[in-house]
């Protein structure tokens, strides 16, 4: 299968980047092209021009800010996995990049291409939430920077306005007794999520949840935070009985989404029984 035919411009700045776009608004980025250039063959997508991104450097690398951790946007999925300060300041990411398809993809996929693909079964996206992270935004206006709760809008559609691109993604250096986990029920064919959930729990000396997060991805359009099953567990002794409780009594998901692989309906009932596993998972490593 071939694309149909395009026009192709390679930016070697952020700066050159965002000037092709305004050139050209009818242009779609290209990252690492995992995501593009499919739906470009399949004839789903059809942009007359290709701006490349690849090749800028400034775009790539995780940097350790202190408080917060800092990954360019053209990171990919092995880097993330292969992380050392990830794997000790934020693991929730490592787990989830090393669960992304296959080795290829993860060598030339990309952070920042996932997250502005905004696909309902990616893995990072709910990740990123999770975390409560910051994506960084450059365009004709200057820069800017927007929330992970306020970044995914709908179906692969997010808060990027025309001209812009993402440039970087900020999450939390994550404390002493937390603990993080990510679980997913994938598809066997293309190892999308049909349900996915990343959980992050932080205990207080005395063994009470202090914090929670529960975040799923492939269980609506757009990544799910189940902020009212983490509320109902902070200050409540995180067992097993209390955990399934829980999550029985406050997961509610309110416009579940359904295909071909999997109805609304079934995948509520994976996104029960992987939010128990996940935040179990979390709870045992924050208590290791």
């Amino acid at each position: 299968m071939y694309p149909p035919r395009f026009d192709y411009y390679r930016a070697a700045s952020v700066q050159e980047a965002v000037q092709l776009l305004q050139a050209h608004p009818e242009a779609k980025v290209l990252a690492g092209g995992h995501s593009l250039l499919p739906m470009m063959k399949l004839r789903l997508a059809a942009p007359p021009v290709l701006v490349d991104i690849g090749r800028i450097e400034e775009l790539r690398g995780i940097q350790d800010l202190g408080d917060r951790l800092r990954i360019g946007a053209l990171t990919t999925h092995w880097e993330l996995e292969r992380s050392d300060i990830l794997a000790r300041k934020c693991p929730l990411i490592p787990e989830a990049a090393a669960q992304i398809g296959d080795r290829q993809v993860r060598h030339r996929g990309t952070i920042g291409g996932n997250l502005v693909h905004a696909d309902p079964g990616s893995d990072l996206p709910a990740v990123i939430l999770a975390l409560d992270g910051t994506l960084h935004l450059a365009g004709p206006n200057g820069t800017r920077q927007v929330a992970a709760r306020d970044f995914f809008l709908d179906l692969m559609t997010t808060a990027v306005q025309p001209g812009e691109i993402l440039t970087a993604v900020e999450v939390p250096v994550l404390g002493e007794r937390t603990g993080t986990a990510y679980l997913k029920f994938e598809h066997p064919a293309s190892g999308y999520a049909v349900c996915g959930a990343a959980a992050i729990v932080t205990l207080n000396a005395d063994g009470t949840v202090a914090q929670a997060r529960l975040c799923f991805n492939g269980i609506t359009s757009t990544p799910f935070n189940a902020q009212n099953v983490t509320d109902a567990l902070v200050g409540h002794t995180p067992d097993d009985a209390t955990i399934e409780g829980v999550v029985d009594q406050h997961l509610h998901v309110g416009d579940p989404m359904g295909d071909v692989f999997a109805s609304g309906a079934y995948r509520v009932e994976l996104a029960k029984v992987f939010a128990k596993r996940a935040l179990k998972q979390a709870r045992d490593r924050a208590q290791a």
